[in-house]
């Protein structure tokens, strides 16, 4: 049996860990954001992902409600703003590090949420206000909800 080189090993390792390679090396998918036009935590949340490198289109909408109920949305999920990444829905303030999560993981849910608006999530940082401990919920086509990531600061 022929030995390798250093180099062989070194371009061989290299080869195999550039085809292990998933979406964290890669550009995120577009973030399509729905808002009411006078909501300021939603222009931060914006911010927020356009920060973590995602890419986010925003079209103002009168009635949210009606998004929310296109798309989905439970009621007990809901927040200020609905957004749709991929074939999944986002509701509210959900951290970006939550949204790579679930874009590589690729669970078989609707979406996730986080419902209201906890002091402390992204956009929805106060100043002077101690960031409160919140939930990211993950939610399927029937409503049904289950705890998708915690956040305690």
């Amino acid at each position: 049996m022929e030995r390798m080189t250093r180099r062989q090993i070194l371009v061989a390792l290299s080869a195999a860990l550039a085809a292990g390679v998933d979406t964290a090396g890669q550009t995120p998918p577009s973030v399509r954001v729905y808002r009411d036009p006078t909501c300021g935590c939603c222009v931060l949340w914006v911010e927020h992902l356009r920060k973590a490198g995602f890419s986010a289109t925003v079209t103002e909408v009168e009635d949210i409600s009606a998004i929310k109920t296109k798309y989905g949305v439970p009621p007990r999920v809901g927040s200020c703003h609905t957004a749709l990444v991929g074939n999944y829905v986002l509701e509210g303030h959900v951290p970006a590090e939550d949204v790579r999560r679930l874009l590589n993981e690729r669970p078989d849910i609707a979406g996730i949420g986080v419902p209201g608006m906890p002091i402390g999530s992204p956009g929805m940082e106060v100043a002077g206000m101690k960031p409160g401990a919140y939930d990211v919920l993950a939610f399927d086509k029937a409503g049904k909800t289950r705890v998708f990531a915690s956040h305690r600061r």
